[in-house]
């Protein structure tokens, strides 16, 4: 699951910043109303302009912009809530839809081109009761639910379509410009970058490397992929990469940024830093990707947005709030950016 690196994290996911960036696992406190504007900006957030706070209370995160640039979709538990369900956001009338109704627990939703359908995960058919927590005993893990399929509902409700059909975790699904669905698998033994129509045809794998790859994102002209993996290279860390899977579990506490072309070829690192970087996603300009990564405190939870060029240099830090920020993402016009932060949980 994306969000799963949020680290006592992200009460607030919706944070709207203009002229911004250069023209799953624990979370935070409920919130408190926040102050709109320049209040909300750190020393440091030069690249940053009128924040806004679009969420209050409960657990939020992960919010990503339809392709007209009105809405949000979102996964939040609200206050008493038991686990993850997906609301649309309207961002003119900052009112909340709930998208999901089955039960289980919910993952990574993303709007088709069109915005007419929304795309997401969800354990339902395995029950409609939340599925058990991961087992911490071995240090901070993430659950690889297998009972996760992707579906698609309209947004004016209606029946859910499925789209996989698999004994092994399926999610992290964004989607293209073109409608093309990437996502992440268990399928075929390891966890894998896939690719497939948004009828749940064409299947295609990209990745094949013994370790994690997984929350994807296309490009704005849809040509290349970004994500986060880890591949283990040493022989007893790839021993207890395979016995946490067998588990249902993954440990990430190093990932890096990875780009390569849509078909799988020419796969690239952009970061090596041994830091827990994730939530990557493409600058407009399509020559540039931001990220979360707790570089600035290494081994820690402080986890700031950063940006980096497709050839690995010229990093820059983008937030600098001593909590957690993460998750950006552009609108389609490139003008603003959406982000989970806690720099306004009640303490």
């Amino acid at each position: 699951m994306r969000r799963s690196m949020r680290s006592a994290l992200a009460s607030f996911c919706g944070f709207l910043a203009l002229g911004g960036c250069g023209g799953s696992g624990e979370r935070g406190a409920d919130g408190a109303q926040g102050a709109p504007g320049d209040s909300l900006i750190r020393p440091g957030e030069v690249r940053l302009a009128n924040i806004e706070q679009l969420t209050f209370g409960g657990e939020n995160a992960e919010a990503y912009w339809s392709w007209g640039g009105d809405a949000l979709v979102m996964q939040a538990t609200k206050r008493d809530g038991e686990c993850d369900q997906i609301y649309r956001i309207d961002l003119a009338r900052r009112t909340e839809t709930l998208v999901s109704v089955e039960g289980g627990r919910t993952t990574c939703a993303y709007f088709l081109p069109g915005d007419e359908w929304i795309l997401y995960s969800s354990t339902h058919l395995a029950s409609p009761d939340c599925p058990p927590p991961p087992d911490r005993s071995q240090g901070y893990v993430w659950p690889i639910y297998a009972a996760y399929e992707i579906f698609k509902r309209p947004v004016a409700g209606g029946e859910l379509v499925r789209l996989t059909d698999n004994p092994g975790y399926d999610a992290e699904a964004t989607v293209g410009p073109d409608g093309t669905i990437v996502f992440t698998s268990l399928r075929d033994g390891d966890l894998d970058i896939y690719t497939m129509d948004s009828d749940g045809g064409n299947l295609r794998r990209l990745t094949d490397r013994l370790g994690y790859d997984g929350g994807a994102f296309f490009s704005p002209d849809g040509s290349r992929i970004c994500y986060r993996a880890h591949h283990p290279t040493a022989e007893e860390e790839k021993a207890e990469y395979v016995a946490l899977l067998e588990r249902g579990l993954v440990r990430p506490s190093r990932m890096e940024i990875w780009v390569m072309d849509a078909d799988g070829s020419n796969k690239r690192q952009l970061t090596d830093n041994g830091a827990a970087n994730f939530a990557p996603f493409f600058h407009p300009s399509g020559e540039k990707v931001l990220f979360s990564s707790n570089l600035a405190d290494p081994g820690g939870r402080n986890f700031d947005i950063f940006m980096i060029d497709l050839q690995g240099e010229n990093l820059e830090r983008i937030t600098y709030e001593e909590t957690f920020d993460g998750f950006p993402m552009f609108s389609p016009d490139g003008r603003r950016l959406v982000f989970c932060s806690n720099r306004n949980n009640e303490r």
